[in-house]
């Protein structure tokens, strides 16, 4: 029998698949909001019962769903990525040791401001765009240190077009990392060019 590091590695390798597995699924639909209702489904469903969630055991106990925004279609955009000044920022992790973090461009979202891109520049790359909006922190409003969009390396991908150079944001796919369930989870939060001045109503929000 696989001992109990083991048996944690593969149930978060599990929580992954049902991740990537769910995101493809969603860019298939037809319809966004459809597929925003099969993502907050599952979403639900992988929290409350899956053993490699963040929720903590109290918690988990008193899970009616999480607190999800309905859509709104005006908060879905499919944005080109235009050059931002170089950067980046480390991230020190408790498991993965320092996380390098590089500022490959921004996407500037009409009447809401502009958000940057970053790529991890370690093993396995991938997209990051998290986002802090003017609702953070405030009750009722969304988590204090910033929501994911887009989180590439763990399957959070709503599409893009690298022909283009075009990336697929959606707000209504907001959702809180692990760290604010739980805070024994490590997380890289919105950076300065990742925090926006207006409120962003859709997504998951937080009930602290």
């Amino acid at each position: 029998m696989a001992d109990t590091t083991a048996r944690t590695a593969m149930e978060v390798v599990d929580w992954r698949r049902r991740v990537f597995a769910l995101y493809a699924a969603v860019r298939l639909a037809d319809d966004p909001e459809e597929a925003h209702e099969l993502w907050r489904i599952d979403r639900d469903d992988l929290m409350a019962h899956h053993p490699a969630t963040p929720l903590l055991p109290a918690d988990r106990l008193l899970f009616e769903g999480l607190p999800i925004a309905p859509y709104d279609p005006d908060w879905r955009f499919e944005l080109p990525i235009v050059p931002a000044e170089p950067g980046g920022f480390e991230f020190a992790t408790g498991t993965d040791g320092v996380v390098p973090f590089e500022r490959v461009g921004k996407v500037e979202v009409p009447d809401v401001g502009a958000l940057d891109v970053w790529r991890l520049t370690t093993y396995g790359g991938g997209l990051f765009i998290p986002v802090r909006d003017a609702l953070a922190g405030r009750p009722g409003g969304t988590y204090g240190g910033g929501r994911y969009l887009v989180d590439t390396i763990k399957g959070a991908d709503l599409g893009s077009d690298a022909a283009v150079g075009t990336i697929v944001l959606d707000f209504n796919f907001a959702y809180n990392p692990s760290c604010a369930y739980d805070p024994a989870w490590a997380c890289p939060l919105a950076q300065p060019g990742n925090v926006l001045q207006v409120p962003v109503p859709v997504g998951e929000r937080y009930n602290s």
